[in-house]
């Protein structure tokens, strides 16, 4: 499935390449003790190192968000994506929006999680909002439409259909010489009944924020390449389960 996935992922990136007014290529390295929910004995913490691919961009009829994540274990390790393609109304159809909305348009996104044979379909509202000192705050409201194929597969279990709520942001700042900023997102999912009699699929809030520091900028003068901080996640019902999490991981990006 991932295969598939990341051969449309690859066609339609390109396709929005011929006409990107903007882009923003990171690789992360991030580093933390996380909860395993699924693991043998549930809830047990992990040393789990993360590697991302993330890339946002601009065309002329939108915008585009997506990232891989590479997560090992221990016991083993994973594979995650998700791509949020956007779809501007005030480029589409010359609609001005004046006051605190900057834009509203469809998003179509994608999430798939291929060891555990997952995909969703999140098609939905985006709005971008003109929050000063914001460098972006963005709000979706999307379905969270099941398409995996389940305990018969062999993946994990099929689920009903629910919705998803999220905000991401980019808040920039300076004190002295020092750049940094605090971004990131969170999201509500709402619960669901699994294909498993009786079993429920708990509704979930995930918040991951970072702090970055601009080190690039701090020790040889080159702004927006590397930066060091921190990401906390707290997640309440960790992937629908009774799991609550709350950590802090080391961060490392570094920006093409």
């Amino acid at each position: 499935m991932l295969r598939a996935f990341t051969l449309i992922l690859l066609f339609c990136s390109s396709a929005f390449a011929t006409a990107t007014t903007w882009s923003e290529t990171e690789f992360h390295l991030q580093q933390g003790k996380l909860n395993q929910p699924f693991a043998s004995t549930p809830g047990t913490d992990l040393d789990t190192t993360i590697v991302t691919f993330q890339h946002a961009s601009g065309w002329e009829y939108g915008g585009n968000f997506l990232f891989f994540d590479y997560a090992r274990t221990d016991t083993g390790d994973e594979l995650y994506a998700e791509w949020y393609p956007f779809f501007s109304s005030s480029a589409l159809f010359d609609v001005k929006y004046d006051g605190a909305i900057s834009d509203i348009g469809m998003v179509l996104g994608v999430n798939a999680a291929p060891d555990a044979d997952v995909l969703k379909y999140l098609p939905g509202v985006q709005i971008n909002w003109n929050a000063p000192g914001f460098a972006f705050f963005n709000t979706l409201f999307t379905a969270y439409i099941d398409d995996s194929k389940g305990l018969a597969s062999g993946g994990a279990p099929a689920e009903e259909n629910s919705y998803m709520v999220d905000a991401a942001w980019r808040y920039p700042a300076q004190t002295g010489r020092q750049r940094w900023s605090v971004e990131g997102h969170a999201e509500y999912i709402s619960g669901r009944d699994s294909e498993i009699p009786g079993v429920t699929v708990k509704d979930w809030v995930l918040g991951q924020v970072q702090l970055r520091w601009d080190v690039g900028h701090a020790l040889f003068n080159k702004k927006d390449t590397v930066f060091v901080g921190i990401e906390y996640q707290y997640w309440n019902n960790k992937l629908g389960t009774d799991e609550d999490e709350s950590v802090a991981q080391l961060l490392a990006v570094w920006r093409l």
